[in-house]
């Protein structure tokens, strides 16, 4: 079925690869208007959206600036994000500061400067936004091994997209976050390949571990995460806010 979100303008920020460009694909074939952005303009080569645009994310002005060239929207998708390895003892206080800069604040951003024009959409045409924020299962859902930093932002994550629905549900406005399990991407192969130069086996090694860590017996794809993210964008979810939707093949059972 296509045509599910006809009619609806959508951000998407990191639309450059992987979650972020899937969910900016599917957007685009369900009939929004997409809005695609990533911190490397090359990134979003070949992507049939209304406006490509590079985007920092980690700069107040620049989204500010964003928000106001691209106007009212209806849907707000957050996928920048940084995985960060280690346990405590390796998070130096950089370290931290650049994941809760990246992970968390640059959503703070986004919402902050795309919230008002969103709500005076949604009510102006009795309409709803839907904030779509991704966290991951490595979060408050679940803990996993060197995801130090990277859970702890994750889970901010999640409780700052909970705060923005519960305040704003009376305004037409939903939140939801999507939590990933282990999902192919070009930021996953890195890690796979960091992995596995320092075990025996090397990549492949690398990436049975991770796939035996999931009762599927399998990782997910950016299109299965993208289809969670139109039904979230869509007016099927609109009884939908302020929830942690986990997406990773029973590895949170």
């Amino acid at each position: 079925m296509a045509g599910r979100l006809d009619g609806k303008i959508a951000v998407v920020t990191a639309a450059g690869q992987g979650i972020g460009r899937a969910i900016a694909e599917a957007f685009v074939k369900e009939g929004a208007a997409v809005h695609a952005s990533d911190l490397d303009r090359s990134k979003l080569d070949g992507l049939k959206a209304s406006d490509l645009a590079s985007l920092d994310v980690m700069s107040t002005e620049a989204v500010d600036d964003y928000a106001a060239r691209t106007g009212e929207i209806d849907i707000l998708v957050n996928v920048a994000g940084f995985v960060h390895h280690g346990t405590v003892l390796d998070a130096s206080d950089a370290d931290m500061d650049l994941a809760w800069d990246l992970n968390v604040k640059s959503m703070h951003r986004t919402i902050r400067a795309f919230l008002p024009g969103m709500i005076a959409r949604a009510q102006a045409h009795g309409g709803s936004g839907s904030i779509v924020n991704l966290a991951s299962v490595a979060s408050s859902l679940k803990a996993a091994p060197n995801r130090y930093v990277y859970g702890a932002t994750k889970a901010a994550v999640i409780g700052l997209t909970k705060a923005v629905a519960l305040d704003f549900v009376s305004k037409g406005i939903r939140a939801n976050a999507i939590c990933p399990g282990t999902v192919q991407s070009p930021s996953w192969e890195d890690r796979v390949a960091e992995l596995g130069a320092g075990m025996e086996g090397g990549a492949e090694a690398a990436k049975a571990q991770f796939v035996a860590r999931q009762p599927m017996g399998r990782i997910g794809t950016p299109g299965e995460i993208a289809a969670l993210a139109v039904y979230l964008g869509s007016d099927e979810s609109g009884f939908s806010t302020g929830q942690a939707l986990a997406i990773d093949g029973g590895w949170s059972l």
